[in-house]
């Protein structure tokens, strides 16, 4: 599985780390993160490289750190085999998400696994308050986790593509969201930062952490929705994030649909976080307390039933348009929203996509994502572990 088809995710010109810029060696971490464990015999036989190349290269790099071995499994005949693994501890990154709501940001290990995650919520984003939570959040992580200061590789930022429009859905200022428009994320996070930054939009972020780590070793070929103040989504064909030719490939959002009044609008205006706001807003309800409790929404749970009843008819359509255009085996949902409303909600969908009369289509399977509500921030953070040590 890959991410470095992602052409348009662009690294600083600073580094802190050279990462590795051997092709062999690239291949073979990469046959250890797909497969799992495995000795370096059947690396070499899968790789098609000489064993003594192998082992030169797994030589290198365990003193690296970046593998380690484990214990000699022994066979019928011949020498036990000592499976080699990534090492967890030997590289990690940083991942920031900026979103129109609430920001946040994670540490993880070579594996991607989340060690520590930071969040802070808002009506609207402003720079100076993303980039002071940045760098307080930077070095609370790592007064936590000291050693993986050394080892960081760099850090990732995912952001909606025009952060500062639809002002007046998200009800900002204009004059606060506009200065995003000139904002220089790679040069300006790298600088507060200390490492190199890699920037890619936020919901092709998220559908990077659903390949990687998520279901993507189920469906080589897959569209992604990830529902957050505003809707988006990802695709994956042969097994490939498929990021288009400017980064916006599988962008959801703009995608025409007619509202219950029989208006042509867009999708983002009918299935999407912000129209769960406008309900709790409608019952005098304060839609911050949404990004404040995560986890638990049951403060608004009427108006939750409502919005999930309504935006699974819609993604249901949406559904029905992606799959006339392009086939996959399945499309995933997935959101910024605590995991039993997600499941809910992606029950509905296929029931609703179900009921529709799609002549000559192959269905493909309407499941729930794995990864969840951080899968932006986590996988901004996989950018530049991928960018370094892995290959396509």
């Amino acid at each position: 599985m890959s991410v470095t088809s992602l052409h348009n995710v662009e690294p600083n010109s600073g580094t802190n780390q050279s990462g590795l810029r051997d092709q062999n060696a690239r291949l073979v971490l990469s046959f250890i993160r797909r497969h799992g464990a495995m000795p370096g015999a059947e690396i070499a036989r899968r790789s098609g490289l000489s064993a003594q190349t192998v082992s030169n290269i797994m030589r290198a790099l365990e003193g690296d750190h970046l593998v380690q071995r484990g214990k000699a499994v022994k066979g019928k005949v011949g020498k036990p085999s000592v499976p080699v693994a990534l090492n967890p501890g030997g590289v990690h990154a940083l991942g920031l998400n900026v979103g129109r709501r609430a920001a946040e940001l994670v540490l993880v290990d070579f594996l991607g696994t989340q060690l520590e995650r930071l969040s802070t919520a808002y009506p609207y984003p402003t720079i100076e308050g993303v980039m002071a939570f940045l760098s307080e959040g930077i070095e609370e992580i790592f007064a936590k986790h000291p050693a993986a200061r050394r080892s960081t590789s760099g850090i990732g930022v995912a952001r909606p593509s025009k952060l500062w429009d639809w002002l007046e859905v998200v009800d900002a200022p204009e004059e606060a969201m506009r200065k995003w428009q000139a904002f220089d994320f790679k040069t300006s996070i790298a600088e507060v930062s200390g490492f190199e930054t890699f920037v890619e939009n936020d919901a092709t972020s998220a559908c990077v952490a659903e390949h990687l780590l998520g279901r993507g070793g189920e469906f080589g070929n897959f569209a992604y929705i990830f529902l957050g103040a505003f809707i988006g989504g990802g695709l994956v064909l042969n097994d490939r994030v498929f990021a288009g030719r400017t980064g916006n490939a599988a962008a959801f959002g703009p995608m025409p649909m007619t509202d219950q009044a029989g208006r042509t609008t867009e999708l983002l205006n009918l299935a999407s976080l912000h129209v769960l706001e406008t309900l709790l807003r409608r019952d005098g309800l304060d839609p911050m307390i949404l990004r404040q409790n995560p986890e638990d929404w049951g403060f608004c749970a009427p108006q939750v039933a409502e919005w999930v009843e309504n935006t699974s008819r819609y993604l249901a359509l949406a559904c029905a348009t992606i799959t006339s255009v392009i086939e996959v085996d399945a499309i995933l949902i997935d959101g910024a929203m605590p995991a039993e409303i997600c499941t809910t909600l992606a029950a509905k969908t296929k029931r609703a996509f179900e009921r529709l009369d799609l002549t000559l289509i192959e269905r493909p399977e309407i499941e729930q994502a794995e990864v969840g509500r951080t899968a932006r921030s986590l996988g901004a953070a996989l950018l530049p572990i991928h960018a370094r040590y892995f290959l396509a």
